[in-house]
């Protein structure tokens, strides 16, 4: 928990969620026991940095599933020194065979701030379309910008699945 953390309060991190204050460790701990507790059937993901010789956490991804429509929410944390490698694109695309392999589930979407054209570029190579746009519904250094909405439907997603491997 510490570790993800520290990662969440690197400058670059607090401005890719739009956050203007950094949050304390324990404040951190009590909103993850809680989302713990209330969503404990969401599928998440550690992703790992395999470059090395010893295979390192460097991030984390969920869905957040609605049973009743079959769609999930997908949220992603990179540790800022693994960010523009690859690893954001390789790690979504995953979750998204996962989502639509193993979950079922039809629609994957996210929202990102427009200005993160790095998280932007990620998610299209890993499957997402645009859908929409916010306006003036996020923070990008100091100042309102537009959030876009993207999702990705499982008859889109096309290439082998890594599962089925």
């Amino acid at each position: 928990m510490e570790q993800y953390w520290r990662w969440e309060q690197d400058p670059r991190s607090l401005v890719g969620y739009g956050r203007q204050t950094p949050e304390s460790l324990e404040a951190r701990t009590e909103g993850m026991a809680h989302q713990l507790r209330d969503l404990a059937d969401l599928p998440r993901f550690t992703v790992y940095d395999t470059s090395r010789d010893e295979a390192e956490p460097v991030g984390t991804t969920a869905l957040i599933i609605d049973h009743a429509v079959r769609t999930a929410e997908y949220i992603i944390m990179l540790a800022p020194h693994t960010r523009s490698r690859g690893l954001g694109a390789e790690a979504t695309r995953l979750t998204l065979d996962y989502a639509f392999h193993i979950t079922n589930v039809r629609m994957v979407w996210l929202k990102v701030l427009a200005p993160n054209t790095g998280a932007v570029t990620a998610y299209e190579r890993a499957g997402f379309r645009h859908a929409g746009r916010l306006r003036q519904s996020g923070y990008w250094l100091g100042q309102v910008c537009d959030e876009l909405l993207m999702d990705a439907l499982a008859e889109d997603f096309d290439g082998p699945s890594a599962i089925a491997n």
